[in-house]
Order: C-alpha cells, then sequence, then structure tokens
C-alpha cells in the first residue's frame, strides 16, 4: 500500500530568508541525501501532479531563479516516501517582522526514517542556516499544530492539556521557536534565547541531546517517536513547555 500521511516524519526548519543566488537549497538537498542511506531525490512533480524524473537535478535546480523557495523534489517511492521542498514566509506573518525561508520535508515513519531522523534534521538545518526546526510524527504533530490560535476569536483549548501558543507573527524574534516537537533543532542562538542548557534542570534532556558542528542542539523529547496517546509522552511534552515558557511566545527571556 503507498504510504499516507499517519505513515510520515514531517519536519520542518526555520531559516533567514533566501537572498539571490542563494546556494542552501542545494545544501539542503545534498545533506539529506548525505545522511539518509539510499536516498536520491531525483524527482519533481508538478502543482498538476505531473511526475518528471530529473537526469540531472543539480543542474535544473541551479539553473532556476525561484524567488526565494525551492520546488518540490521527492524520491519517487510512494511505498517509503522522501521529498523536501522550501518556501518563503512573508514578513508580515513572521517572528520579528523578517522574512524567512521554510523548509519541509518528509521521511517514512518506519525503522529506517526514524533511525536516519536526527541527522537528517540536522543536516537540513545547519544546510539552511536555520534558527530551529523540528521532526515529528504526522499524528502527534496534528495536535501541537493545534496549540497555535493564529485568530483572536480563536477560543477552542488545546487538545490534551497542552498550553496555548502565541501566532509566529507576535512572536518577537525569529530564534525563539513556535512549538515543540519529537526531535528539536535549536541553533546556538535558539538555545541562548531559551536558556539552554541548565544542568541543573535539563539533565533529562541532556541525555537525549547532543551539540551539532555549529554549536546548536539536536534535542529529543523522548526516546521512541512521540506518541500522545502514551502518558509518558504527553507528559514529555507538558515538562518541556513549562521548562521553556519562551517557546510559543508565551513569556520573553
Amino acid at each position: 500500500m503507498p504510504a499516507t500521511q499517519h505513515d510520515e516524519l514531517a519536519m520542518i526548519v526555520y531559516a533567514p530568508g533566501l537572498v539571490g543566488t542563494d546556494g542552501r537549497p542545494m545544501a539542503v538537498v545534498h545533506g539529506m541525501e548525505r545522511t539518509f542511506p539510499g536516498l536520491r531525490l531525483a524527482w519533481t512533480t508538478s502543482k498538476e501532479g505531473q511526475r518528471t524524473l530529473l537526469p540531472d537535478r543539480d543542474a535544473w535546480l541551479a539553473q532556476k531563479k525561484w524567488a526565494g523557495e525551492f520546488p518540490l523534489l521527492h524520491n519517487g517511492d510512494l511505498n517509503a516516501y522522501v521529498s523536501v521542498a522550501g518556501w518563503r514566509k512573508p514578513a508580515h506573518s513572521a517572528p520579528g517582522g523578517q522574512a524567512q525561508f521554510e523548509v519541509h520535508a518528509v521521511l517514512p515513519f518506519a525503522a529506517e526514517g526514524t533511525a536516519a531522523a536526527p541527522e537528517v534534521l540536522e543536516a537540513v538545518s545547519e544546510s539552511a542556516r536555520a534558527f530551529w526546526g523540528l521532526t515529528t510524527p504526522f499524528n502527534a504533530g496534528v495536535d501541537i499544530a493545534r496549540q497555535t490560535k493564529n485568530r483572536p476569536d480563536d477560543l477552542k483549548p488545546p487538545p490534551r492539556g497542552l498550553p496555548v501558543l502565541k501566532s509566529p507573527s507576535a512572536i518577537p524574534s525569529p530564534e525563539i521557536p513556535h512549538r515543540l516537537g519529537w526531535l528539536n533543532y535549536w541553533s546556538a542562538a535558539a538555545a541562548r534565547a531559551l536558556g539552554f542548557p541548565d544542568p541543573t534542570r535539563d539533565a533529562d534532556l541532556l541525555s537525549r541531546s547532543r551539540r551539532t558542528v555549529s554549536g546548536g542542539w539536536i534535542v529529543r523529547l523522548t526516546e521512541a517517536p512521540l506518541d500522545l496517546d502514551n502518558p509518558a509522552h504527553l507528559d514529555a511534552l507538558k515538562r518541556a513547555y513549562e521548562r521553556f515558557p519562551e517557546i510559543g511566545g508565551r513569556t520573553t527571556a
């Protein structure tokens, strides 16, 4: 059976906006292929659903002027689907009024995807020079997305007793994460904004975290992929929100 969204790990990273002939999209694609065994992102699909094999993918990607974004690339395997695309988040809807470059990727929620996910998140984030990013199984990500209130008339409380998070445009700095995920990439600047790590308060998180080459962090909330039907996982997510009230613009550091 073809993969569905419920079989996905969703990854998003938030980085400074693309400028001119920015080489970051190419670096992101190469980073994914380097860290996911056997991956080749050699296919694209048009908005009309037309799938095309790209014999010289790098030349195709380099010659296009994508106006602050880059198009969908994927591996062409519907049973173990991997994809990546990037687009522009305009200044009026971004933290601190600064336009951003968002990279959205999908990995299979299977053994090979979950094993590679930390290294892929690091590669994509550092290649994009991201402020922060995250990777989360689809089902948990749906509930986490419902924490964000983008309209003042949206009074429905978030699911599972999770805290309300502000709209990204209401967050004062691009270094402050909008929300948490199973795997979290925090740049050195984001970690400073959050006060992470504190050796006393963060001992548990540090046991599942590691530094990146640039001085950022990969922070894993739970050893196994986040499952909010698991009370221990839900508790871990809530504890992390309590530890970092800056996330989602709930307080300022």
